[in-house]
């Protein structure tokens, strides 16, 4: 069976988002009714980070997935609201635990306002989202974002304790990545089959679309950590390595590199070699190593449009299909 394609007019983001634009629209309405504080340090940030634009992919599945199995009413905009709260304290707790100066092309929250004003307003964030879910008022999903945010703490454990090392494995990063970025996706996906009241095999189907979805979407992030330009990726390029990431590249060039080159990639990441990153991107791409991550994703797309088979056929399906694609080709 082939995977499912999107439609030839569902090829970029701006035609996807228009599918659910109404939505689109009230999710951000909910998000800034949500925000407010008598705290005014609370509301400066999270309107900083909120404000500062994003893809909302996140929002995005839970919304296309719903409509892809016919949900009826309003619940899905309140779960959109949720993931997104879940995904930007997330966003303020990793600049803090990188020492991360820009964001989406701004300066990051902790360096306007400090870490320790960003984590507190992570912490918020978190709890206005469980807040949202005690709304909500159903268990399923209690239960996956608790799973999920427990998951994505223990990715990000896992991610320190690789930090710096030379050694670490390409299974080893796969874990992070699933645990760290794939899980919100998955969850994502999965939240808009919940919300539609669908079949156990089209949550599942949907989970499995998520999944496959994050997993791409971050390893072209490693792709464009290497191969980007600042002003498209809203960040510096060699960040992951300034950090001491190991990230598919860079683990990839190393197995497969030898002598000088060899201890070239060594102490980059041992020392987080920001100095000597134009001789980085040239070891990893003679090394063959961007062509090898950016063939990883094509197949984690392929085989998130192979789930979306499960899915009743429809102009949301195509748009999910859609989205794959825009993962794999987009520049930012």
């Amino acid at each position: 069976m082939l995977a499912a394609t999107p439609s030839p007019e569902i090829v970029d983001l701006a035609s996807i988002r228009a599918l659910v634009d109404d939505d689109l629209a009230a999710v951000d309405r909910t998000i800034r009714a949500r925000l407010t504080s008598d705290v005014v340090l609370v509301n400066q940030i999270a309107e900083h980070i909120i404000g500062g634009g994003g893809k909302r992919l996140r929002p995005l599945l839970v919304l296309l997935g719903s409509h892809a199995l016919r949900h009826e009413g309003d619940r899905h905009v309140e779960l959109a609201v949720i993931v997104e709260f879940i995904h930007t304290a997330t966003l303020l707790h990793d600049d803090v635990v990188d020492d991360s100066q820009l964001r989406r092309g701004r300066s990051t929250a902790n360096a306007l306002f400090g870490n320790e004003a960003a984590v507190l307003v992570g912490d918020s964030l978190y709890s206005r989202a469980f807040q949202m879910m005690v709304a909500v008022g159903d268990m399923r999903v209690m239960e996956i974002m608790a799973r999920t945010t427990r998951e994505i703490a223990d990715g990000e454990v896992l991610q320190l304790l690789n930090r710096h090392d030379p050694q670490t494995t390409e299974a080893s990063y796969l874990e992070v990545i699933h645990r760290k970025t794939a899980i919100l996706f998955e969850a994502a996906a999965r939240l808009g089959a919940v919300c539609a009241n669908a079949s156990a095999q089209h949550e599942d189907a949907m989970a499995r679309y998520g999944r496959h979805l994050g997993t791409a979407y971050q390893l072209v992030d490693d792709v464009l950590d290497y191969q980007g330009r600042t002003g498209e990726i809203g960040k510096n390029v060699g960040d992951d390595l300034a950090e001491g990431k190991p990230t598919l590249p860079l683990i990839h060039a190393i197995r497969n590199s030898t002598g000088r080159t060899a201890r070239l990639l060594h102490d980059a990441i041992t020392t987080s070699g920001r100095d000597s990153i134009e001789d980085v991107i040239a070891a990893v791409e003679s090394a063959g190593s961007i062509t090898y991550t950016a063939a990883l994703a094509a197949q984690e797309v392929a085989l998130a449009g192979e789930a979306l088979n499960a899915i009743p056929n429809s102009p949301y399906r195509d748009a999910l299909a859609g989205l794959a694609e825009f993962t794999t080709g987009r520049s930012y």
